[in-house]
């Protein structure tokens, strides 16, 4: 108890009122410094060549794979996941579209469907 009361005495003592509130540890820093992130976004932007890196999108496994050969660092797909996200990319899928739909047909085919398959208007049963 007396421990802790010191460390107050001394988060005061530095800050004033202000040093006393709890702040968030500020935790592991980036493992790509401020260089190889610049590469990296540059790597995403341009996308791979098929003949060079043998893939036709990059995944978070080949742009990891590209890390360790490029700059000799180990990173997971989380870790390089997160790194991505803090850079502002985000994960984008192809929607799938059938090669024969018609766009002037959708509205009157959801205006045609069963009152079983429309949504329910957000009552609960």
């Amino acid at each position: 108890m007396l421990q802790i009361v010191r460390d107050w005495v001394m988060r005061f003592n530095e800050g004033g009122p202000d040093g006393l509130v709890t702040r968030k540890a500020p935790g592991r820093g980036s493992t790509l410094n401020d260089e190889q992130r610049s590469r990296l976004a540059a790597v995403v932007e341009a996308g791979p060549i098929p003949a060079a890196q043998g893939v036709v999108r990059w995944r978070l496994a080949d742009l990891a794979q590209w890390i360790r050969d490029e700059f000799a660092l180990s990173v997971t797909r989380h870790t390089l996941g997160r790194e991505l996200r803090g850079m502002g990319y985000r994960k984008l899928s192809a929607r799938p579209r059938h090669r024969s739909q018609m766009p002037d047909d959708i509205p009157d085919f959801k205006k045609a469907l069963p009152p079983v398959w429309r949504r329910s208007g957000g009552g609960s049963q």
